[in-house]
């Protein structure tokens, strides 16, 4: 995998750290990105806490912040609208209060979200504008870092000569502050350039000096990205045993750091030189084994997006809810307050007109019982349709757990068969359960999806009908990952298709779609 440098968001995490536990001092430990990565919600919520002490008491740069550390918490869910709403939020407060070392840094964040979410022509044009800043502050270490993301963007739409110019430009940075892990992710990127130009005896001499560099920094992480490169590299030149020994290398690595990402990459790698060198069943057993593990990870991080999107919606309705509550309590200030005068004026008025003011206080009185009347109704029917929705969702949940069981039931008759029958016979029967596997959890994912997405997107599927009534389960399920901006590659991961069949259904709902040829699917369905 080639992946973006990593060191600007560290920076921002620790300031933001240090600024909020000065400014409000935070009973709770530091927040790091392995937290944020295994429970990003509560680290949500932590945040969201600071942000708002820090608009009460109208700290732009705290707020700045914390806008950015929320920017990256979606960012590591691949919620990139949400992640970008918060880092330009960010970059307002930056830009007011001229801090051109934030500012660069948080610009550097909005590009890694534009290049992963493949919109590379506006990625690099926001690592220009960092790049830019930096300069302007004489900061080298963040000059570095653009340039090696400049170089990134220009590699990802085919412009060689510029990465190639750029990632030296990096080079030459990292040298001067001597940050091996910098030089070595430089080296990476440079081979990374010489293996799309299929120059590969030099793609190889770099990934050998970043891995080099790597080793003596123990910075193991990185290693196992390398160790994936030259193993691709020997393979593409078909020395077979030196590929297979790399990718072993990489599993090894893998399962020591516990980087399932990693490790399914390396499964797939072997399964490819398996393939190549005619071991079909090695092949299929290492490529199995890799995309359970993408599965996996998948369903994971799945629900940790849900999760994390579920906090927000919750957050949003607490802080509107408490809006409300002080918007009440000032209203009910200024009313006790009238109310105070009032009474005084009728005091100086004299007993001619006490009858008058005290009739007007007991059908003010009356009108506040009918009030209190009318919201204690509205309250009881409130709770009851509460009710009823948990009723339907108890329902609901019942029915899947049947199904599940069900499932689980005939997923053990067959591996029962399985250890009697033939060979061939046996390959297929753990074919079906695989797949009875598959649909069980895709099924349950997508309902969990479901849930969510349609209160962000409220009203989605009641507009999609106005242009098809007959869209399948499938196609819904396109549409929906396709309203995310989720790449081709992600999608056919998940719905588990390849991407000829990803083609053929997107060809498939334009027809029911009935979209002109040359309309963007994409752009009708962000529109709706």
């Amino acid at each position: 995998m080639k992946q973006l440098m990593l060191g600007a968001p560290l920076i921002l995490l620790l300031l933001c750290q240090v600024a909020l536990a000065q400014r409000f001092e935070l009973k709770q430990s530091p927040i790091t990105n392995k937290a944020d990565r295994t429970n990003p919600n509560s680290s949500f919520v932590n945040i969201k806490k600071a942000l708002n002490k820090a608009i009460a008491v109208g700290d732009d740069q705290a707020t700045a912040l914390c806008y950015g550390k929320i920017g990256e918490l979606f960012y590591e869910q691949a919620a990139y609208s949400q992640a970008l709403t918060n880092f330009y939020k960010a970059d307002v407060l930056y830009r007011k209060g001229n801090r051109p070392d934030l500012l660069a840094g948080n610009l550097n964040q909005i590009g890694k979200t534009y290049f992963y979410n493949r919109q590379y022509p506006t990625a690099l044009k926001t690592f220009q504008q960092a790049l830019a800043s930096y300069q302007k502050i004489d900061n080298v270490r963040g000059v570095a870092e653009s340039y090696g993301y400049i170089g990134q963007s220009y590699e990802k739409t085919g412009r060689h000569e510029q990465a190639f110019a750029y990632q030296l430009l990096a080079l030459r940075e990292f040298k001067n502050t001597g940050d091996k892990i910098g030089i070595a992710k430089i080296y990476e990127n440079l081979g990374s350039v010489y293996e799309d130009r299929l120059k590969l005896d030099s793609a190889l001499k770099y990934f050998t000096l970043a891995l080099n560099l790597n080793i003596s920094a123990d910075a193991k992480m990185a290693q196992i990205e390398v160790v994936n490169n030259i193993g691709d590299v020997y393979r593409k030149t078909k020395r077979y045993p030196q590929a297979m020994a790399y990718s072993r290398r990489s599993v090894a690595l893998a399962k020591g750091l516990d980087a399932q990402y990693h490790l399914a990459s390396a499964y797939r790698d072997l399964s490819k030189t398996f393939y190549l060198i005619g071991n079909a069943d090695s092949a299929y057993h290492y490529s199995e084994a890799g995309r359970e593990i993408f599965m996996e990870i998948f369903s994971q991080d799945t629900k940790k997006q849900l999760l994390l999107l579920q906090t927000l919606f919750e957050t949003e309705q607490k802080d509107n809810a408490i809006l409300s509550l002080k918007k009440d309590k000032k209203f009910n200030a200024f009313f006790t307050i009238g109310a105070i005068t009032i009474s005084l004026l009728v005091v100086s008025l004299g007993a001619s007109i006490i009858s008058r003011q005290r009739l007007k206080i007991r059908n003010e009185q009356k009108l506040n019982e009918q009030n209190n009347a009318i919201f204690e109704v509205q309250k009881k029917a409130m709770e009851a349709d509460l009710e009823l929705k948990s009723k339907e969702l108890t329902s609901h949940t019942l029915n899947l757990i049947q199904k599940n069981q069900l499932l689980e039931e005939l997923k053990s008759r067959l591996g029962e068969m399985i250890k009697d029958d033939k060979r061939d016979q046996r390959k297929e029967l753990k074919q079906v359960i695989g797949l009875i596997t598959f649909n069980s959890n895709q099924e349950k994912n997508w309902n969990d999806f479901r849930i969510v997405f349609e209160r962000v997107h409220e009203n989605f599927f009641e507009s999609l009908k106005k242009y098809s009534t007959s869209l399948t389960a499938s196609e819904l399920r396109l549409v929906a990952l396709l309203k995310m901006n989720l790449s081709s590659p992600d999608i056919s991961t998940m719905l588990g298709i390849s991407q000829d069949s990803l083609r053929i259904s997107r060809y498939r709902l334009r027809k029911k779609l009935k979209l002109e040829e040359g309309d963007s699917l994409a752009a009708f369905l962000q529109r709706l």
